[in-house]
């Protein structure tokens, strides 16, 4: 059947009130973006980019969409796809997805971060670009994965590795990814590796090559292997040094105070720790008053071209457990910081019996 060719403006006019037909062929780039009383796309739509974010009424695309960008991000009642889709970008952020049908292909880009419905994807799933980020629901990802880069970040249900993949000469990010223990054997070469907050990653497999750098921040990982030992690190974004890494005992307070950079500064105090940092400089007593676990203290260090660092140092009364816990420079007061620990704006509203 011949297509019928309309601009952007008359395809939007029709689609809104009802009235499109069949195969219409659209000019340029159609936004539908938060038409909330959308329900259906006519059939055989053909266009190149297609916007319908926030189309919260939308519940399904037909399987005979043509298109080459497709945004429907938002879409909560969006919970699946028709088999055969094709196009080369599809974004689908915060989406109400629940599982990609066996037959999609997207050759660029396929960005689903925020599904929290997600919890399949097809076998032998091939893309450019992967983006899974916070998708809460998936424990698994798919027999055959073939992309260049991956992004898992934040999916705290997954827990292991097909057994065979690809991610290729791109990126790995999978931060604060905590079930995982390894890393895939397939993985190869990649240029970037974002582990941070992967607590429960230790080592590296031995035949992986990293061209570009590797993010350790939170994880088990105490050393490198030979051929990675000249590799650069970060640490949840900021570039340190592999003394830095891995021997946070030779960290003063004195170089922390010395060092001009801000962000660089943070790591180097958590790596060597509030309870070391505090012990190596001359911190300011703002306060001190008891609770059950004995005496607390609330103490400040002036950091140059930064807020001051606050933080109160209590004692657990049943542990004797020592913990240092960094508060708003605001805080005036132990009770005052403990309310906001407690999660109390007001700290004349916290009035614990027993203050632990």
């Amino acid at each position: 059947m011949t297509a019928t060719v309309v601009s952007a403006d008359e395809a939007r006019a029709l689609i809104l009130s009802g009235r499109a037909p069949a195969n219409l062929r659209v000019e340029g780039r159609l936004d539908l973006a938060d038409s909330t009383e959308l329900a259906a796309l006519p059939a055989g739509l053909i266009i190149d980019t297609l916007r319908l974010a926030g189309c919260t009424g939308l519940r399904e695309i037909p399987g005979d969409l043509r298109v080459r960008r497709l945004d429907v991000s938002g879409c909560s009642r969006l919970e699946y796809w028709p088999e055969g889709l094709t196009c080369m970008e599809l974004t689908a952020r915060g989406s109400g997805i629940r599982a990609l049908p066996a037959r999609i292909e997207v050759t660029f880009r396929l960005d689903l971060r925020d599904c929290h419905m997600l919890e399949w994807l097809p076998p032998d799933l091939k893309t450019g670009s992967l983006v899974l980020r916070n998708c809460t629901a998936l424990r698994r990802l798919p027999e055959g994965l073939d992309v260049h880069f991956l992004d898992i970040s934040d999916c705290r249900l997954l827990e292991g590795w097909p057994e065979t993949g690809s991610v290729r000469f791109g990126r790995l990010a999978m931060r604060n990814c905590t079930q995982f223990t390894r890393l895939p054997a397939w993985l190869g070469t990649i240029a970037q590796l974002d582990l941070a907050g992967c607590t429960g990653v230790a080592d590296l497999p031995a035949d992986l090559q990293l061209n570009g750098w590797l993010d350790l921040a939170d994880t088990g990982i105490t050393a490198l292997p030979p051929h990675l030992a000249h590799l650069p690190l970060r640490w949840r974004g900021v570039q340190i040094d592999a003394r830095i890494a891995f021997h946070p005992e030779t960290i003063t307070g004195e170089e922390v105070l010395g060092q001009r950079n801000i962000e660089l500064r943070r790591v180097l105090m958590e790596r060597m720790g509030y309870d070391a940092f505090l012990t190596g400089v001359d911190a300011e007593v703002v306060h001190e008053d008891r609770d059950a676990g004995g005496v607390r203290r609330l103490l400040r260090v002036p950091l140059p071209n930064d807020e001051p660092l606050i933080v109160l140092a209590v004692q657990d009364p049943s542990t004797a457990r020592r913990y240092i816990i960094r508060v708003p420079p605001s805080m005036r007061t132990c009770h005052q910081a403990a309310a906001w620990i407690a999660g109390f704006d007001n700290p004349e509203e916290y009035r614990p019996l027993v203050e632990t």
